[in-house]
């Protein structure tokens, strides 16, 4: 067992406590100057069901899930529906044990509560905990919340256990405690924690070998998923309206800014369905708000209409799509990253869209704010796309990452004395959608604006608006409406760094390439076989579209062979690379991974391993693609 780092892994039903018990560790581990990591994963059910949350803490900055975990605490599930090994879903009442036991690490620590969980229903579990030296700790965590009050904080019970055996120091969570709760709940809270703590001490011997990594913060660091990156910088960005229907897991985002807006004066709809919502982002955005909007999957395929009413109409706007196992209702709760070819060619029609897909929850929050930024600039809709498992990841940060001054600039919208200047026809309508304009962008006006009425119609139209059929008009327009993405991406070129991340050695004979949420398990598989002289690079891109070309091909071009790692089954990026490229086939093959868990970075290095040595079969639940040719 080693002390450079700590994964604890808690694990019961849904409706026990397990995520907000889990927020509270990490929050305890982060005040105690380590850096965190969280990694949920949960069922498609209200309460009941096997559900687990991941905590790695370390001395180091952590950004993406360890390889297997050393500490496990299981709750068992109190809402079990079934208990017969032959039903649909099994035994329920010991799932939280049995199902958590593959990759708990050689050494590691179990503590399960005994007052719940039935040991001798776990098939095979002492012969693979003499196996796998486990160190197992029966404890009565029921038995001792009942004592005093409610079996409920038997979770705090857990957590008491565990800080006996890791030697970690109960100040942290008690001060968490004080803080979320008072009075005689409070008390009993922390009897109970103190309890289980010298329970423990007292009955066991607790010297497992392992320990609560020690570190220091050089700066404050705030505990945050995607999700709030997102919102945070839609807020900071002015964004102040949004519309939405919940479905998981945009439904954190949505969340969130519903409950920050209201306080700041915004406005938060939910409303009947996702066409609705994107089309009242749309009218709030055309009546002079900041507004965005968004869904998962089948939401936002309804929004497919109104996206392409926003381009017709080149009205701004920021569209949030958050994607999950698929198609249809799919896997609700697990990830994936199979929703790239619907976000980027869904709505009829050619399209002038641009589309983000950020890596961790300070990329979600900067290029929230630059989609904004750009939406409201070349008006025109803007997509930041991300997954499950970004959005619901927490993570410690630094706080000064969002210390950034708010931009509620509304980009090319023209004052009244600017209108007064601006082209009219004979009816005295202001010319909004120009043909020869600057950068491909014709100003917009505000309704109510003196000199700013034009029409706003889904339709082709003339520059004043009026429906058009006029195949010169036609011609004229649609070049000027996706000419604004070539000044888009001339705009991102001329910035000093891009969104796109860089790892591993110079002069390596194998990149790895990714997108989104998987950056930040292949940053770590690249920089472990860099630090052991493997000739390894990577790439992760963020900037969609318009697609990064330049930065893109000098990167295949600098190595040997190319491996495209992303989380879905038909290598979507892959296939969005050489039709942007047209080339490189016969050195790009795919690493991909479609079973609802992220990647970890030892299934990466594996795979990167094979590639290097020639060939061989992974043995994770992966599927490695070759290159066109092999």
């Amino acid at each position: 067992m080693t002390t450079d780092e700590l994964i604890w892994r808690i694990s019961g039903g849904s409706g026990d406590g397990v995520d907000s018990t889990s927020q509270n560790f990490t929050k305890a581990l982060m005040r105690s100057g380590l850096h965190v990591f969280t990694h949920r994963h949960y069922p498609s059910r209200i309460r009941g069901g096997h559900t687990y949350v991941e905590v790695r803490a370390s001395a180091e900055p952590v950004a993406s899930r360890g390889d297997g975990f050393n500490v496990l605490l299981t709750l068992g599930d109190s809402f079990a529906r079934n208990t017969d090994e032959d039903a649909v879903y099994g035994n329920e009442a010991i799932k939280p044990l049995s199902e958590n036991l593959d990759e708990l690490r050689d050494g590691g620590i179990i503590v399960f509560d005994s007052g719940q969980v039935d040991i001798e229903e776990v098939p095979n579990f002492e012969e693979r905990a003499e196996e796998h030296d486990w160190q197992v700790f029966p404890v009565d965590l029921r038995g001792i919340a009942k004592e005093h009050g409610r079996e409920i904080m038997r979770n705090t019970a857990g957590v008491g256990a565990t800080a006996a055996l890791i030697d970690m120091d109960l100040d942290p969570v008690e001060d968490l405690m004080a803080e979320a709760m008072s009075g005689d709940i409070l008390e009993a809270n922390l009897d109970v924690l103190e309890d289980a703590h010298d329970h423990v001490t007292e009955e066991f011997d607790t010297d497992t070998g392992l320990s609560v990594p020690q570190g220091e913060h050089d700066e404050e660091q705030v505990l945050l998923s995607g999700s709030h990156g997102i919102s945070y910088g839609a807020i900071d960005e002015g964004c102040r309206f949004i519309s939405g229907y919940p479905m998981t897991p945009w439904t954190d985002v949505f969340t969130i800014m519903s409950q920050e807006l209201e306080e700041m004066g915004g406005i938060a709809e939910q409303v009947e369905d996702e066409i609705a919502a994107a089309a009242a982002a749309i009218g709030a955005s055309h009546a002079g708000a900041k507004a965005m909007s968004g869904s998962s999957g089948g939401g936002f395929a309804l929004m497919s209409e109104p996206l392409g009413l926003a381009e017709m109409t080149e009205t701004p706007l920021v569209l949030v799509e958050s994607m999950r196992a698929g198609p249809s209702t799919g896997m609700p709760t697990k990830t994936e990253q199979a929703d790239l070819e619907h976000v980027l060619y869904t709505s009829q029609g050619d399209h002038s869209r641009l589309a983000f897909a950020p890596g961790d929850p300070v990329e979600a929050y900067e290029q929230t704010r630059k989609a904004f930024e750009l939406a409201w600039k070349y008006q025109m809709p803007a997509i930041v796309i991300y997954d499950s498992k970004l959005a619901g990841e927490y993570r410690s940060v630094p706080k000064s990452a969002f210390d950034q001054e708010p931009n509620p600039d509304l980009g090319s919208t023209l004052t009244e004395d600017e209108l007064a200047d601006a082209p009219h026809d004979d009816t005295g309508r202001f010319q909004r959608f120009q043909h020869d304009v600057e950068d491909d962008v014709s100003p917009r006006s505000l309704p109510g604006q003196e000199n700013g009425r034009f029409l706003a119609t889904g339709n082709e139209h003339w520059p004043n608006g009026q429906i058009a059929e006029d195949t010169t008009n036609r011609v004229n327009q649609v070049d000027r409406r996706l000419g604004k993405l070539s000044s888009v991406r001339d705009d991102l070129n001329a910035t000093e760094e891009s969104f796109q991340s860089h790892w591993g050695t110079e002069d390596a004979e194998i990149g790895v390439l990714t997108w989104g949420s998987t950056q930040d398990s292949v940053e770590e598989a690249v920089e472990n076989l860099a630090a052991t002289g493997r000739p390894v690079a990577g790439l992760g891109v963020s900037e969609i579209a318009p697609f990064p070309e330049a930065e893109i091909v000098e990167f295949v071009e600098s190595v040997d062979e190319v491996m495209i790692v992303e989380m879905n089954a038909s290598a979507q990026f892959r296939g969005l690379l050489q039709k942007e490229l047209g080339a490189y086939g016969q050195k790009i093959s795919s690493l991909l991974k479609y079973n609802g868990e992220p990647f970890r970075a030892g299934e990466i290095e594996e795979a990167i391993e094979i590639e290097l040595n020639g060939g061989g079969e992974p043995t994770a639940q992966v599927t490695l693609r070759p290159a066109t040719g092999d």
